[in-house]
């Protein structure tokens, strides 16, 4: 294990002063001070590697000479463009299919979700200390599950510090903690007003204040396993393994609630049960999800942490550590989550992810010579299909639906004239390419529902075209917000857990 950190605690105390909630703090050990502008040290000290320093000219250049491409080739020669742009797209995407088939295979050859047990052998005095992050905002309605959630957590409270990192003009939050007694493992950190107001620099602010020799992070509505952080210690000691994050699956326990959230369900078990799993044992960089990422505190400080700039910090995080020559492993135990149930919600998370997945892309592709030299060629070109292929598909996929009503529209020359020739045989391979995409994608999601005991409502599965046209508006929404708003943080609302659906 790593030595005991010996990072300053500073523990603030809410109390009530004219009706008001103050903040009491005592000064740091060893003289050391909370720095309000802390969270901000990637961009100073890798300003390369932060999504707060503008994009290099090379990459505004691409993008609008793509866009002006794009733009007059539809004008002029539609059939010359469709044809290039099919012979361009059909080998990443059929990549992603060949990754959704490995995924697949898999996970039929796995034990039903999987367990590991927890290791009680050692003493819990022997136990390292453990820091959980909770980043909250506006979150006073699901406080009381979340503090029942976090009471659970199999750890000794002498080892444990709970971190409530609660935005500055977020009163009503902070009132609903106190009065729920937070144990005295459990403290409060205010996050001083400033820009850009994002969960990455709550968290940053945060850390300053944790002494775990491991930290992880959880939102407001998640229910980790009881057992999850012992585990995560299981998998941070395998001998000969350069492991820099443990990253525990999410699921939902709201699945019936809505047609969105199956859909959901469907999207993050096959996401978190297969995909990643198979990203692991290809020894591909592995996009972190946003919450139960388990990492040792010396490789967090030396990545840099969380990029207050980017609205996909995970992800953006996950690529660092492979960057950095880290490895993530997936852990066999659930935090359940959340799912939008209504549109407008869904909607604004996905306009949030895409843009941060945008960002995290380009981010990374700043330098792609020093990218090939960080990851190597394997890790390199699998970034670019993972990453790019997931966001072009998200732009192309109802394009390939008005390409083809075009081409019925006049006729259906493209698939059945021979004189089209080269631009038949890749016609083609678009249309192959597409079912093959819905094929695995509908397989991969009903495998992974049906070992998740959700079952009964899988053939929904088949709806999962639909559910992409609605990531393609959303990832329309995201490029007019990366040019216009970059930095700003759509929050998702949560709601207190429907007792009925959940599973754990």
């Amino acid at each position: 294990m790593l030595e005991q950190s010996t990072r300053s605690v500073v523990t603030y105390q809410i109390s009530q002063l004219h009706g008001e909630a103050a903040e009491t703090a005592p000064a740091p050990a060893a003289g050391r001070q909370i720095d309000p502008d802390w969270a901000n040290q990637l961009a100073r000290t890798r300003p390369e590697l932060s999504a707060a320093t503008p994009f290099p000219v090379w990459q505004k250049g691409i993008a609008l000479g793509a866009s002006a491409g794009l733009l007059s080739g539809a004008v002029l020669w539609p059939q010359a463009l469709l044809t290039g742009l099919f012979a361009v797209l059909a080998p990443v995407f059929l990549s992603a299919v060949l990754l959704r088939v490995i995924a697949t295979w898999s996970a039929l050859g796995a034990a039903p979700h999987p367990v590991l047990a927890a290791d009680r052998r050692s003493q819990d005095d022997d136990l390292p200390r453990y820091t959980v992050l909770v980043p909250l905002c506006h979150e006073s309605e699901v406080v009381p599950d979340l503090l029942s959630a976090l009471r659970k957590l199999d750890y000794p409270h002498d080892r444990l510090q709970i971190i409530f990192a609660i935005e500055s003009d977020d009163a009503l939050t902070r009132h609903a903690l106190e009065r729920d007694a937070v144990a005295d493992h459990m403290q409060i950190v205010i996050v001083p007003a400033g820009l850009p107001r994002t969960k990455p620099r709550a968290l940053m602010y945060a850390l300053q204040s944790a002494n775990g020799e491991y930290v992880v992070v959880y939102d407001a509505e998640d229910a980790p396993e009881p057992d999850q952080l012992r585990k995560a210690l299981q998998r941070f000691a395998l001998p000969h393994r350069k492991i820099g994050c443990v990253q525990a699956r999410l699921n939902v326990y709201n699945p019936r609630q809505s047609w969105l959230t199956r859909q959901f369900t469907f999207e993050y078990t096959a996401l978190f049960d297969a995909i990643l799993p198979a990203l692991q044992r290809l020894s591909l960089p592995v996009p972190l999800g946003g919450t139960s990422n388990h990492f040792p505190r010396a490789v967090l400080d030396e990545v840099g942490g969380w990029d207050p700039y980017n609205v996909t910090e995970d992800a953006d995080l996950g690529i660092r550590l492979a960057r950095a020559g880290w490895t993530v492993d997936i852990l066999n135990s659930t935090t359940w989550e959340e799912a939008p149930a209504r549109f407008e919600v869904w909607f604004g998370q996905r306009v949030r992810w895409l843009k941060g997945w945008m960002q995290t892309y380009l981010v990374h592709n700043r330098n792609p010579a020093q990218l090939w030299r960080d990851l190597g060629a394997g890790r390199f070109i699998g970034l670019q299909i993972l990453m790019g292929g997931l966001i072009l598909s998200a732009f192309v996929h109802p394009w390939f639906y008005a390409a083809a009503a075009y081409d019925a529209w006049h006729g259906g020359h493209l698939l059945t004239a021979p004189e089209q020739g080269a631009s038949r045989v890749l016609w083609w391979l678009g249309v192959i390419n597409l079912v093959l995409a819905y094929v695995t994608a509908v397989t991969l999601s009903v495998v992974t529902a049906i070992r998740r005991s959700c079952g009964s409502f899988a053939v929904q599965a088949v709806l999962v075209p639909v559910y992409w046209l609605l990531i393609s508006a959303a990832a329309y929404r995201a490029l007019a917000q990366l040019m216009t708003a970059p930095f700003w943080w759509q929050k998702t609302a949560h709601t207190a857990r429907p007792r009925a659906d959940f599973q754990v």
